[in-house]
């Protein structure tokens, strides 16, 4: 039985108290493999937490936790870059799959009304290219950016939803 036919997804406010265990879903290896743009010293909790902080207080990033039942299980947020909003997301690896990320997306999106919202992902992550389309994303041109994950440069998806 899976995780998401006992339990339901619900997104919340992120808190200060989730930081931590925010930094810990996002130190494994092979999530941060597909990831590939991580911060450059991912094993930093201090330097996470205290980035993380700074956000919480930013009203321009809408910041959510990801829980499945009561457990935390990843993050959603909006942010800006040169004026554009972006989505991000992380996901426990325990829980790519299983329609978690797609439905949190969804939710997402009826709270984050900004539009046009845009999404990257690295080229080779196709299970985040599925969350983003199934959301309503349409794949729009490509970047490459230095990815401190794979440390080389990484060609990437961009996405819009408008």
């Amino acid at each position: 039985m899976s995780i998401m036919q006992t339990e339901q997804v619900a997104l919340r406010p992120t808190e200060q108290a989730d930081l931590t265990i925010l930094f810990h879903v996002q130190q494994d290896p092979e999530a941060m493999y597909q990831a590939a743009f991580t911060p450059k010293d991912h094993t930093d909790q201090a330097a996470y937490v205290a980035k993380f902080t700074r956000f919480l207080l930013d009203p321009t990033i809408h910041t959510h936790t990801i829980l499945v039942g009561e457990t935390i299980v990843g993050s959603m947020a909006k942010y800006k870059v040169a004026g554009q909003a972006e989505i991000t997301y992380w996901l426990d690896r325990s829980c790519w799959g299983k329609g978690i990320a797609t439905t949190a997306l969804t939710t997402f999106l009826t709270l984050e009304k900004t539009r046009p919202i845009f999404g990257r992902v690295a080229f080779d992550n196709v299970g985040s290219q599925r969350v983003l389309e199934k959301g309503g994303f349409t794949r729009v041109g490509t970047d490459k950016g230095f990815a401190h994950a794979r440390q080389t440069e990484v060609e990437e998806f961009i996405y819009k939803l408008l």
